[in-house]
């Protein structure tokens, strides 16, 4: 042996020595120094048979010189250490050693101590048990990979949460068994993998939302981090640990879902507040509806009859009636009286809106939809819908409003998502649908649809001992409305107002009486039934009709203002002079309109037949 390797073997912990062909040690480590109790300076020349209790392998010498005389190599040979401390079990490795030129051979020994050894394990053991013990407490799943990628270990998170047990995994690549596909089920390739990619560049890879595949076949949202284990500043394995955010996937859907609602319940309100805001502007207000008469007792009996039911409603009638107020009437009625009614006048709606007024639309279904909007149909959801003029729905849009009607059910324009509507029908029309149905302007199912319980709204001519209690009613409103004095009919106005015709109805008594209060001056109600619009006008010249004209002549003017003095002058009875003469109604003296009465020729009889007015 060289006196360089005799040094390093001199200075080795480890239980080293060198015995010549007699079998006798000639050189000793340190480490085998201190078991036999040697000093360190000590010259060395111990037979082998002291070293070893050769009681326990008597074969061991016999061993040791085969290795001299035929050069083998002996291995993990169990024997057993002479020491001043007791006997040393330890793993004996021998090999000849040849040395230079023509020196003699020698046999180098190394011997492992089994009891460090079992020490040594046993602390790895625990460290490993302790380890481990750390890694299966983490929530998240850990995993380690080795320089090619090949995983060698998993924690038990990694088993609970993708079903593959660490052997499952050990040994294999874990893109190819957890990561192999997209979401969609695309192939996901390693060079694109994020994990590998920390084992090529050294760099941590984290990924915030990505799925890992269970063992039955599921995808399992996580997100992960990738991390590099650098050896002299180089990737030798990577260790990779991920967290299942399923939980957190599923609240940001409720989440999105909750703001998806929010923003539709927003839009409901808005469109519930725009359309309340129409309402306001444009509805006429009829009022409670008034009357004793037997024609509107059976109609109010039929109100009462068919409210509390959830059944359609068709009411019938001309213009002007009070068909939206027997559609309230219903309403208030009924189970759905907390929820809203809303109206739909079908005959003011342009036929290319038809469908988004009633059934709304998405942001840009079509040109100029650039925001949401809530159809008619769900803003009445839960409460009743009131279709006005109904017979003026397009056929385009009757099968889809039939539709929606017998499914409870419709998509908003430009949208495929269902929307579920629950919604009590009350329609009104003034036409008469059974011959629009057989002109084949209106649909049959639609009609029998609508008209489950019909009900006919009888016109003011047929009830007139209403009238004079609506105009009252009306009066009263009115002034107040407009903040002025209380109003009160005569006699004389009462007989006038029931003997009218009154075609259009109640609308036309309100537009009549408004317009009598806003031409009022001090308590007395001015009313002319002339300007009504129609029945019962004084005569006067008539225009031909379609000349377009807007211009009167001489004589035209003359005999208008003819007819407007008659009118005055029957209004008050067939005064002239007084506080409520007929001079006074106009504005001028009582001797000015007797000069011209005289002039235009009006006679007693044209003037009310009353004795104060010159013959």
């Amino acid at each position: 042996m060289t006196s360089g390797t005799g040094t390093l073997l001199q200075d080795s912990p480890a239980l080293l020595a060198e015995f010549d062909e007699s079998l006798v040690c000639r050189q000793i480590s340190a480490g085998w120094r201190e078991q036999l109790g040697l000093a360190a300076a000590a010259p060395v020349a111990i037979p082998a048979a002291r070293m070893f209790d050769l009681d326990a392998d008597a074969e061991l010498l016999a061993q040791l010189s085969d290795v001299l005389q035929d050069a083998h190599v002996i291995r993990d040979v169990a024997v057993v250490l002479s020491s001043p401390d007791g006997p040393i079990e330890g793993c004996l490795s021998a090999w000849r050693v040849q040395g230079p030129g023509d020196e003699e051979s020698s046999v180098f020994v190394t011997v492992a101590n089994v009891d460090e050894l079992a020490r040594t394990l046993h602390e790895l053991t625990e460290l490993h048990s302790h380890h481990q013990l750390i890694l299966d407490a983490a929530g998240e799943g850990i995993y380690g990979l080795d320089a090619n990628g090949l995983t060698t270990f998993g924690n038990a998170a990694t088993e609970r949460i993708l079903g593959w047990s660490p052997e499952d995994i050990k040994g294999k690549a874990a893109h190819d068994v957890h990561h192999h596909s997209h979401a969609d089920g695309s192939p996901y390739s390693r060079e694109e993998c994020p994990i590998y990619a920390a084992l090529k560049d050294g760099e941590v890879h984290r990924v915030d939302t990505e799925v890992f595949w269970h063992t039955d076949g599921t995808a399992i949202p996580v997100e992960y981090t990738s991390t590099p284990i650098l050896v002299g500043g180089k990737p030798n394995g990577a260790v990779v640990v991920f967290r299942n955010i399923s939980q957190r996937k599923e609240t940001e859907r409720q989440r999105e879902a909750a703001y998806a609602e929010i923003k539709t319940l927003k839009e409901h309100l808005e469109q519930e507040r725009d359309y309340l805001r129409d309402e306001i502007s444009v509805t006429v207000n009829f009022g409670e509806i008034i009357g004793d008469s037997p024609a509107l007792k059976r109609t109010l009996v039929q109100i009462e009859a068919v409210a509390a039911t959830p059944v359609n409603v068709l009411i019938l009638g001309e213009s002007g009636v009070g068909k939206e107020m027997v559609a309230r009437a219903i309403h208030c009625g009924s189970g759905r009286a907390d929820k809203p009614m809303v109206k739909v006048n079908c005959a003011s709606i342009p036929q290319d809106l038809f469908e988004s007024e009633f059934f709304g639309h998405v942001k840009g279904a079509f040109t100029g939809a650039y925001q949401d909007r809530v159809g008619r149909l769900q803003l009445a959801a839960g409460g009743t819908l009131f279709l006005d003029e109904v017979g003026e729905i397009p056929m385009s849009l009757q099968s889809k409003l039939l539709r929606a009607l017998q499914e409870h059910e419709f998509e908003r324009v430009g949208d495929d998502q269902t929307v579920k509507v629950d919604v009590r029908v009350v329609a009104a029309t003034n036409r008469d649908l059974q011959a629009e149905v057989k002109a084949g302007r209106f649909r049959e199912d639609l009609f029998y649809r609508l008209s489950v319980f019909p009900i006919e709204v009888p016109p003011l001519r047929d009830r007139p001992e209403d009238i004079v209690p609506l105009a009252a009613h009306f009066l009263d409103s009115i002034c107040r409305e407009l903040g002025r004095g209380e109003l009160n009919l005569t006699r004389r106005q009462a007989a006038d107002l029931k003997r009218h015709d009154w075609p259009g109805n109640i609308r036309e008594l309100k537009n009549v009486l408004d317009r009598a209060v806003i031409l009022s001056r001090g308590d007395r109600l001015r009313l002319d039934l002339a300007m009504s619009g129609s029945g019962d006008r004084v005569p006067g010249p008539d225009k031909a009709p379609g000349d377009g004209a807007d211009y009167l002549t001489e004589e035209e003017f003359r005999a208008l203002e003819k007819q407007n003095m008659i009118a005055v002058l029957r209004h008050a009875d067939g005064r002239v002079w007084g506080s409520d003469g007929a001079a006074a109604l106009l504005g001028i003296k009582p001797s000015t309109l007797t000069y011209r009465m005289k002039a235009m020729g009006i006679s007693k009889q044209e003037a009310g037949c009353i004795a104060d007015i010159p013959g």
